[in-house]
């Protein structure tokens, strides 16, 4: 009996010892500081009012298509995602994809009862990073670490906005990985490129959690989520947000980003796509409009000024070769704006040497 009551003291003062630990546990001072400048973006777009669907048999198939009430039009939620304030004045980073539609209006939620219409103020596709602001001011922000210093296995959290509905969720795992590369898109018509230097982790980052913020220990941010992969568990990836910084210096002095631009519109080429379409070269970018009806070469750009013409492949610039792995958007961003820098193109199986003065993209 008394070996008993012995037994059970050291359980209860196992489980105080434990239940002290928690108490003490980093996480939790973490999240209080960190939740409440993490926020909720919401895309919103003035479209149709649609009052249910129906279909449409169009030879042995159906197509479900949606009726529209009364020709009248409404603003509705069309995408959104999470982000992170960085500064009492407004300024918020999130993620390229979250707020790519320019046509898009976006409304930034602190709490339910406290929302503000955000501008955007510049989108880097090539980085996936994006910066709002809000106005007002005292707001709660995030301080900003130094991402060229983490290391592998460090501990982090994840917070965001998953699945655009359980708002301040948070997760806890260890850098698994540093330096890898994603592509997130398949479509090559797009300005999404390959992702590169990406952070890996094992804390959830489920959908809705693009653009919230990867903290380290510390609390301060040294990523910024971007994607998980499909099919996979414990396998997400994060912007190190050493990439934002030049941008957010750039934007808070001129407010914009400044960066040089070309002004094309184009396929990176590999082999599956040069033999299906009967190319003599398997790198390179095609030069090739998206729509029916549109220009690939941008009005007044740099391409324009040169000479480029639809379906010229650029090879080359600067001496760089073009490719999936380095692409036309990755080696102009390494240029400096009113540098001139010289383009070998295909074009009707001729290559043709061209001197480009690169342009600010306005």
């Amino acid at each position: 009996m008394l070996f008993a009551i012995k037994k059970s003291f050291v359980i209860i003062n196992e489980l105080q010892v434990i239940y002290k630990n928690m108490e003490k546990s980093p996480i939790v001072e973490i999240a209080k500081r960190v939740c409440p400048s993490v926020i909720t973006v919401i895309a919103s777009k003035d479209l149709p009012n649609v009052d249910g669907y129906y279909t449409f048999p169009l030879g042995e198939r159906e197509y479900l298509l949606p009726k529209i009430k009364d020709n009248k039009t409404k603003m509705q939620k069309v995408g959104g995602g999470s982000a992170f304030i960085i500064s009492k004045e407004g300024y918020i980073i999130t993620s390229n994809h979250v707020v790519s539609d320019s046509e898009a209006e976006y409304t930034v939620i602190l709490e339910p009862e406290e929302k503000y219409l955000a501008r955007v103020l510049s989108r880097n596709p090539i980085n996936d990073i994006a910066i709002l602001k809000i106005e007002g001011d005292n707001f709660p922000y995030l301080e900003l670490g130094d991402s060229d210093k983490i290391l592998l296995g460090e501990g982090v959290l994840s917070i965001g906005n998953a699945l655009g509905e359980f708002h301040d969720t948070l997760s806890a795992g260890i850098i698994s990985g540093l330096s890898r590369y994603i592509n997130p898109s398949i479509n090559f018509l797009k300005e999404t490129e390959t992702l590169k230097g990406l952070i890996q982790t094992d804390a959830a980052i489920n959908p809705g959690n693009s653009g919230g913020p990867l903290v380290n220990m510390e609390g301060k941010v040294i990523g910024v989520n971007t994607a998980s992969i499909t099919g996979t568990q414990n396998m997400g990836f994060a912007i190190p947000i050493n990439y934002a910084k030049k941008d957010i210096e750039e934007v808070k002095k001129y407010g914009k980003i400044k960066r040089p631009f070309l002004g094309v519109k184009y396929i990176i080429l590999n082999e599956e796509i040069a033999k299906k379409n009967k190319l003599t070269v398997s790198y390179g970018a095609l030069v090739v409009r998206e729509r029916f009806g549109e220009s690939p070469i941008i009005e007044n750009s740099s391409a324009e000024k040169s000479g480029i013409k639809e379906f010229d492949i650029i090879l080359s610039i600067g001496g760089e070769k073009i490719n999936i792995d380095n692409s036309l958007s990755e080696i102009i961003s390494r240029q400096k704006i009113g540098e001139k820098i010289e383009l070998i193109i295909l074009r009707n199986g001729k290559k043709i040497k061209k001197e480009i003065k690169l342009e600010e993209k306005k």
